[in-house]
């Protein structure tokens, strides 16, 4: 199927889920600009204009790149830098015109720092990389690091760095807590008021760990609007053991989980054949449109996957979108 035609599907499935939502009391209005912006292990970004239906790839200074952030302020993202190891901003995307293939250069570049970056969290001007690097080589003692850099006008400066007593992936800020994905479990650990509380180069133990009954190998995960979506890729090995966990009422469900777990009946899980979710490395929600976006690594080399109105059912059901990306790492879906 053409790019085209997959991206008519994105058109459509996206005017349907906003004449939709969990309850029926809200009113959702179809916005003006919807992107979706999504990186690759090649160092792209490439763009998705929901409303009409183009895509751009923008080449980068980064030779892989995985996390991104949107900031209207810049009119441009910032994406986690695998190689050589830095944030990079690239501002003012919409001064290109669409369907494009253009090469940036970077507004911001950072300093080398971290060896193994994951994934991005951003609270104000506080900007947070996961590193999953083994600091010991030692894989019996699973350690990560949280680099926390403060944003300034033309620079990344790094404040400290975390080191945390677990292997890293995913992050989420929930207002001042940070949520982290315990690699190669199935737990979310959280860190209280992060950026006011961690400020020196420390090793930290985490607030809280909570496993979520049903899922193997957490990786990604994102908040909006009281439902947390984590994903799960299972087997690394496996194209077809992923899947996603859709919580509802989260914060509560996690500072009131027993024994520390949350049990399968209080999540929703997508999960089987149908559903193309090998490693789901990276997830997006947004309550507005009611919709997960996911970066999908196993099946094809790489898709983005998207489901509509999958916070409230379980089960195999198929993707409402999948379109093609080798190699993609992160996504991101920007809405006004």
């Amino acid at each position: 199927m053409t790019k085209h035609l997959y991206l008519l599907f994105i058109l459509i499935f996206l005017h349907t889920a906003c004449s939709s939502d969990d309850d029926g009391n809200q009113s959702v209005q179809t916005s003006a600009t919807a992107w979706v912006l999504a990186t690759n292990h090649n160092g792209e970004v490439k763009k998705f204009d929901i409303n009409n239906a183009t895509s751009s790839t923008f080449k980068l200074n980064s030779s892989d790149a995985e996390g991104i952030y949107y900031n209207s302020a810049d009119n441009g993202f910032t994406i986690v830098s695998r190689i050589p190891g830095r944030l990079e901003s690239y501002h003012n995307i919409t001064d290109y015109a669409n369907s494009v293939e253009v090469e940036l250069d970077a507004d911001i570049l950072g300093n080398i720092h971290y060896q193994s970056g994951r994934d991005l969290a951003v609270q104000g001007d506080i900007y947070v990389v996961s590193d999953n690097t083994d600091l010991d080589l030692d894989e019996t003692t699973p350690e990560g690091r949280l680099f926390i850099y403060v944003r300034e006008e033309n620079s990344f400066k790094l404040r400290n760095v975390v080191t945390t007593k677990f292997k890293l992936w995913g992050l989420e800020f929930i207002g001042n807590d940070l949520y982290a994905a315990v690699d190669e479990t199935n737990k979310i650990a959280v860190y209280r008021d992060f950026a006011d509380t961690y400020t020196t180069n420390v090793l930290a133990t985490a607030n809280k760990q909570v496993a979520f009954q049903g899922l193997l190998r957490t990786h990604g995960l994102d908040f909006d609007n009281g439902i947390m979506v984590l994903s799960d890729i299972g087997e690394a090995e496996s194209a077809t053991d992923g899947g996603l966990h859709i919580i509802q009422n989260f914060e509560e469900k996690f500072n009131a989980a027993q024994n520390g777990f949350v049990a399968l009946e209080e999540q929703f899980r997508i999960s089987g054949d149908n559903t193309l979710l090998g490693n789901p490395v990276n997830v997006v929600y947004n309550s507005a449109y009611n919709v997960i976006f996911v970066a999908e690594a196993a099946n094809n080399g790489g898709k983005i996957l998207a489901f509509n109105d999958a916070t409230s059912v379980s089960g195999n059901i198929s993707p409402d979108l999948q379109y093609d990306i080798p190699g993609v790492s992160s996504v991101f879906f920007h809405t006004e």
